[in-house]
């Protein structure tokens, strides 16, 4: 394990965080920290930096509420920068955005494109009907009725997933499962409640059990 006093900090005493998304693995974004804040970061197990533009410490998230807490400070070979793994609570980016590194200076590729089908893939889809509300579309009809609409959909597709499931038909439970999916990403799309802010409650309640089966070994 390597210890504070053996990072390699500039002239100015600072060392380059890089701070990535413990779930997608996606980089958030570029701060520095010094001895103290690193040392805040650690205790605190929540990102804190320090603010180069206002020369004082600053811990992520404390007027934002945009909290990150970190799994894993990792440094690299020459021990002059590091790697901070984190659950992010809100947008990384004093901008809004989920990340800090959203704007291409080459290379640029649509997602459709590269990746496939993917969760974000959907959520990002479904932004889209809601922005444009494109004619004829059942998602932008959903959004069009409003919240009322859009629980009652949930409700009745939770209803269709029991009945599949209580009928032992593995099939048909997975085609509702899936249905009952899509309209709950629909309702997160009408809340502003996005892919991160559900995988970091899973994540949180990850921890707490992890804990609770470790007081249970003792």
């Amino acid at each position: 394990m390597v210890k504070i006093e053996e990072l390699k900090f500039d002239e100015k005493g600072l060392i380059p965080a890089i701070v990535v998304d413990a779930q997608s693995k996606k980089v958030l974004t570029l701060a520095y920290m010094n001895r103290e804040s690193l040392a805040i970061s650690m205790e605190e197990k929540r990102t804190c930096f320090w603010s180069r533009s206002r020369q004082e410490l600053w811990r992520k998230g404390e007027t934002s509420g945009n909290v990150q807490h970190i799994v894993s400070i990792t440094a690299d070979c020459d021990r002059d920068a590091l790697v901070v793994m984190v659950n992010k609570e809100g947008p990384a980016c004093h901008l809004g955005g989920d990340s800090c590194f959203e704007f291409p200076v080459m290379g640029e590729l649509e997602i459709e494109e590269t990746e496939g089908f993917s969760v974000k893939g959907l959520y990002k889809m479904l932004q889209s009907r809601k922005e444009e509300m494109p004619e004829g579309s059942y998602t932008s009809y959903l959004f069009e009725k409003g919240i009322d609409k859009i629980l009652k959909k949930v409700g009745e597709e939770c209803t269709e997933v029991i009945i599949a499931g209580k009928a032992d038909d593995k099939a048909e439970t997975i085609y509702e499962i899936a249905d009952l999916a899509y309209h709950v990403m629909v309702l997160m799309v009408e809340m502003g409640i996005t892919v991160d802010d559900v995988m970091s409650e899973l994540a949180s309640r990850h921890i707490i059990d992890h804990k609770v089966k470790q007081e249970k070994m003792k």
